[in-house]
């Protein structure tokens, strides 16, 4: 029987089976389950977000305060699209506020119950805000540093900077504040996702160029890259940017300029294994 793709196959992290264990031992299931559904609400914003421009979405991954929407768009989208899917969670935020303002106003449900909804949707909201990867805030800030810097050093960037804040903050929080279980697991989460983020930074760039190779490119900004005929084809895919079609100029020896289209490199990378040519053997070859 073949599953609708109305809505998202849920998997659940790991930890979040240490969180549930934590919940029946010290008496905090109800909390656990209030979290969980705005958790899930969370994400099926990004879902429907992403769905609404036709992204390919393989499911969603829940674990305390946040989730990871498993899509096969990874920085091949257009600006507007990657911004406002991940603005689509925090979103539902707003929904939840104005549903448990009106769930007061009925009184429908118990005092407490609505208190501790209105606190742990606030709680959520702002620690999704948090500018780690790869929470909300996370991708944001790669967002607005692949605007002006390439993929490649944006995603690096936004990667270590998620890594040393992540470090500060988990340090604030067992040196600082109070000593809680649920917190140091939570943070020390964080910092084994940035450290796998970080080691596998290579592999999430060449599959950024395999989508740009095999899938439909929606971009509509050309900006052309100068390049030395020394650089390998690898020194000019560090200067691809998400959501613009490079041109590729090169001045060879005798003041002589020519030019490739992206997917021309691409391709010679890809299907003809030039790794290690340089891109004036590549590009005179072609001429």
């Amino acid at each position: 029987m073949m599953r609708s793709n109305l809505l998202p196959a849920i998997h659940i992290h790991p930890i979040l089976l240490i969180f549930i264990i934590i919940s029946f031992l010290t008496g905090t299931f109800f909390e656990l389950i209030v979290i969980l559904t705005i958790v899930l609400i969370h994400e099926l914003g990004h879902f429907f977000a992403a769905k609404w421009f036709g992204w390919r979405i393989r499911g969603v991954m829940l674990w305390v305060f946040g989730g990871v929407m498993d899509t096969d768009e990874h920085g091949t989208r257009p600006f507007h699209e990657e911004v406002c899917v991940a603005l689509a969670g925090p979103l539902q935020h707003g929904f939840v506020y104005l549903f448990l303002f009106m769930l007061s106003g009925i009184e429908l449900l118990p005092a407490h119950i609505i208190e501790t909804a209105y606190f742990y949707n606030t709680v959520i909201l702002l620690f999704n805000l948090l500018p780690i990867w790869p929470l909300d805030g996370g991708k944001l800030v790669l967002l607005t540093l692949s605007e002006k810097l390439p993929y490649r050093k944006a995603y690096n960037s936004a990667v270590m900077f998620s890594l040393i804040l992540n470090v500060i903050l988990a340090a604030v929080a067992v040196l600082v504040m109070p000593f809680t279980l649920s917190a140091f697991l939570l943070f020390a989460f964080l910092v084994m996702e940035n450290k796998r983020d970080w080691k596998q930074r290579y592999f999430v760039f060449i599959r950024f160029l395999l989508q740009r190779y095999h899938a439909e490119n929606h971009f509509r900004r050309v900006q052309p890259i100068e390049v030395s005929p020394r650089d390998r084809l690898m020194d000019v895919f560090n200067c691809f940017h998400r959501d613009r079609i490079h041109k590729i100029y090169v001045t060879l020896p005798g003041d002589v300029r020519r030019q490739m289209d992206e997917m021309e490199c691409l391709h010679s990378y890809f299907h003809e294994q030039n790794y290690r040519k340089s891109i004036g053997e590549i590009i005179s070859h072609v001429s």
